[in-house]
C-alpha cells in the first residue's frame, strides 16, 4: 500500500543474411511506408507496422480550455534522477507550471527528488506555489495510483521501464496528458500494450511525449532534413553505437528482499531494465529508424558478458553487436557495450551512393571524404533534453496534441529484437518478434516489495544468463 511521506520544509568476414530474402507480409508493409513516407517525414517521426478507474474521458477540446495562460500542473512517476531533472526542465518552460503530485517506490528517491525540484523552483510565482507536494508525495508500488487521481493535467512516467506499459495504459484512461521516458517497454507484449493505449490517446485527444530527444535537438533535426532531402544520396549502410563503461555492479544486500535488489539494480534484470541495447541504445537505433523513415525487417547478433563474471549479481550482457537489415536491403551495423579501457562512441552514422555523413556530429562528406557541410548549430549539452520539453508545454497551451507514441514504441521493438537476436544467436525477424507473447513479468500483479521477483536466483545463487543457440527468445 503506498504511504505518504511527512511534508517537510526541505528546499539521471561471412555474410549470413546476404541475399536473404524479406518474407512477402513484411515487404509489404514496408513498401507501404515508403509511399507516405515523404508525407510522414514532415512530421519528424517513423511509421510503425484489473485496476481501478482512476479517472474520466476527456474531450479533444481539452487542450483548448485548459492551457493559454492557464497553470499546467504536473505529477511525477519515478523520482529517480531522469524522471527529477525532467520535471526541473519542464518547469523551466515558459508559463506558469506547478508539481502537484509525486510517487516512488522508494521514499530516499521521492526525498531525494523533492529537494531537487523544491531548491530550483520552490519560490512562489505569480500563479501561487510551484511545489505544492505536502501530502502528495507517495511511497509503494501503488503509489503511482495516487498521482493519476490527482489533479495533475500533465505526467512523467520515469520508473524503470518494465513498469512503463502499465503506468501509461492508466494514466491514458486517468486522462492524462503524458511524457514517457525510453523505452516505453521490455519486451513485445508491452510494446503491443503501449500502441494500444497510444490510439485511445489519440482518440482522446492527449498529448503523448517519449523521451528520444534528439528528435528535438536542432544539430539532429537540421541533419536528418538534409539527408532526407537527398545530401548523400540514397542511404546504402548505417553504423550505430552505444559504447561506453557503464554502471557498476553492487554487492547483494543480505536484508532485502529479492524483488527490492532488482528495483534498486534495474539496469541488470530485463524484466525491468530492457539490457543496455533497450536501455540506452535505443536513442541510436530510432535515429536510423527516423533517417531510413522505416523499422528494420529482420536482425542477427551477437553478444556476451566480458567484463559481468558475477552471475550472482547480474542477468544482462555487457556487449551487443547486431546487424539490422531494413528494405531494400540496407544494413545497420549497431554495436554497444560497457565495458571499461575500451574505444568509446556514443554515435550514429550513415553511408550513401553519393557521400557519408556522421549524424551526431552533423557533418556531410563526399565521397572522397571532404566535408561539404556541417552545422553551425552548437550541440545540446543535454542532447535536447531540455528542447523537448520546451516543445511539449510549448504544444499544450497552444492547443496543440503531439504524439511520439508510435515511434517510441517502434524504436522500443526495435531494441528488443536486438535483444532477441543476440541472445538467440538468431535471425529474427520483425513480425515473429512483435507478436511475441514472451512476458517478462506481470508487473500488474506486484504489490509488496516482500512479492516473489520475476527472476529468481537458481540453487547455487547464480542467475541464468542467455546463452546464444540455446536461449528460446520466441
Amino acid at each position: 500500500m503506498a504511504q505518504r511521506t511527512p511534508a517537510r520544509n526541505e528546499n539521471h568476414p561471412s555474410d549470413p543474411m546476404a541475399g536473404e530474402s524479406i518474407p512477402a507480409s513484411e515487404r509489404s508493409a514496408v513498401m507501404e511506408q515508403r509511399a507516405s513516407r515523404r508525407t510522414f517525414i514532415q512530421s519528424g517521426g517513423i511509421m510503425l507496422a484489473g485496476g481501478s478507474v482512476l479517472g474520466t474521458n476527456l474531450s479533444v477540446a481539452r487542450g483548448a480550455h485548459a492551457y493559454g495562460d492557464d497553470t499546467l500542473k504536473i505529477g511525477l512517476i519515478g523520482c529517480g534522477s531522469r524522471g527529477t531533472n525532467a520535471v526541473i526542465q519542464a518547469m523551466n518552460t515558459d508559463g506558469a507550471t506547478r508539481l502537484v503530485a509525486m510517487a516512488d517506490v522508494f521514499e530516499s528517491n521521492v526525498q531525494s527528488a523533492f529537494r531537487a525540484i523544491n531548491s530550483k523552483h520552490g519560490k512562489t510565482g505569480p500563479a501561487g506555489k510551484r511545489v505544492d507536494v505536502d501530502g502528495a508525495r507517495f511511497v509503494g508500488l501503488d503509489g503511482w495510483k495516487h498521482v493519476l487521481q490527482s489533479d495533475a493535467d500533465v505526467v512523467f512516467l520515469t520508473t524503470p521501464p518494465g513498469f512503463r506499459p502499465l503506468h501509461f495504459e492508466k494514466a491514458i484512461e486517468a486522462g492524462k496528458h503524458v511524457f514517457m521516458e525510453k523505452p516505453v517497454a521490455t519486451d513485445a507484449p508491452g510494446v503491443r500494450r503501449v500502441l494500444a493505449a497510444n490510439e485511445i490517446a489519440k482518440q482522446k485527444g492527449l498529448a503523448v511525449a517519449v523521451g528520444l530527444q534528439r528528435h528535438h535537438e536542432a544539430r539532429y533535426r537540421e541533419c536528418i532534413e538534409r539527408l532526407h532531402a537527398g545530401a548523400i544520396g540514397d542511404p546504402v549502410f548505417a553504423r550505430a553505437y552505444w559504447n561506453g563503461a557503464g554502471s557498476r555492479l553492487r554487492t547483494k544486500p543480505k536484508n532485502v528482499s529479492e524483488l527490492e535488489y532488482q528495483l534498486r539494480q534495474w539496469q541488470h534484470f530485463n524484466w525491468i531494465g530492457g539490457d543496455q541495447i533497450a536501455e540506452q541504445h535505443i536513442h541510436n537505433l530510432d535515429v536510423i529508424n527516423w533517417l531510413l523513415g522505416e523499422h528494420p525487417v529482420s536482425a542477427q547478433g551477437q553478444g556476451g558478458r566480458d567484463s559481468r563474471s558475477d552471475q550472482k549479481l547480474s542477468e544482462t550482457f555487457d556487449h551487443h553487436m547486431v546487424e539490422f537489415t531494413y528494405a531494400k536491403d540496407v544494413r545497420l551495423l549497431s554495436q554497444c557495450r560497457h565495458v571499461r579501457g575500451c574505444w568509446n562512441s556514443v554515435s550514429e552514422h550513415v553511408h550513401g551512393t553519393q557521400g557519408s555523413c556522421d549524424i551526431s556530429a552533423a557533418i556531410i562528406r563526399d565521397p572522397s571524404g571532404k566535408v561539404v557541410w556541417q552545422s553551425s548549430q552548437k550541440p545540446s549539452k543535454d542532447r535536447g533534453c531540455q528542447q523537448a520539453q520546451h516543445d511539449l508545454f510549448a504544444s499544450l497551451r497552444k492547443g496543440e496534441i503531439p504524439n511520439e507514441g508510435d515511434y517510441g514504441a517502434t524504436s522500443t521493438m526495435t531494441a528488443i529484437m536486438g535483444r532477441m537476436a543476440s541472445y538467440s544467436g538468431k535471425i529474427v525477424r520483425w513480425n515473429e518478434a512483435f507478436q511475441s507473447d514472451q512476458m517478462l513479468a506481470d508487473v500488474d500483479a506486484m504489490r509488496s516489495l516482500k512479492d516473489i521477483a520475476p527472476v529468481q536466483p537458481l540453487p547455487d545463487g547464480n542467475y541464468e544468463v542467455a546463452i546464444p543457440g540455446q536461449t528460446k527468445v520466441i
